[in-house]
């Protein structure tokens, strides 16, 4: 359940910064990014109480900035060249790669 919760973050947050990206300088649409980037926050909130934060953050923030780059690329043309397309899936590469291998993925407690 908890990767469902981020998940839902993470999709909540991509959806906040496109909206955001079409607020044109919060002159329109603007609850559309409050409402998004509240409730993405109130996931990640929730995904916390599992995932350590700096686990979660990076899963958080490298699949949203992945999802964020095929957003721009759609909806804004905001195509990326080769080599920022390499470093994107370098970062995928590490998030996937800090779930699959690393031990600090279960929480511990304090």
């Amino acid at each position: 359940m908890v990767y469902l919760y981020l998940g839902i973050a993470i999709v909540v947050e991509v959806a906040g910064t496109a909206a955001l990206k079409s607020s044109v300088g919060f002159t329109k649409r603007c609850m559309v990014v409050i409402v998004a980037y509240a409730i993405a926050f109130f996931f990640l909130a929730l995904t916390l109480r599992t995932i350590p934060v700096g686990i979660a953050y990076a899963v958080w923030g490298g699949a949203g900035m992945a999802l964020s780059v095929i957003s721009g690329a759609v909806l804004f043309n905001d195509v990326p060249d080769i080599p920022a397309i390499i470093v994107v899936g370098l970062i995928l590469m590490g998030v996937v790669i800090v779930n699959t291998m690393s031990a600090t993925t279960a929480y511990s407690g304090m």
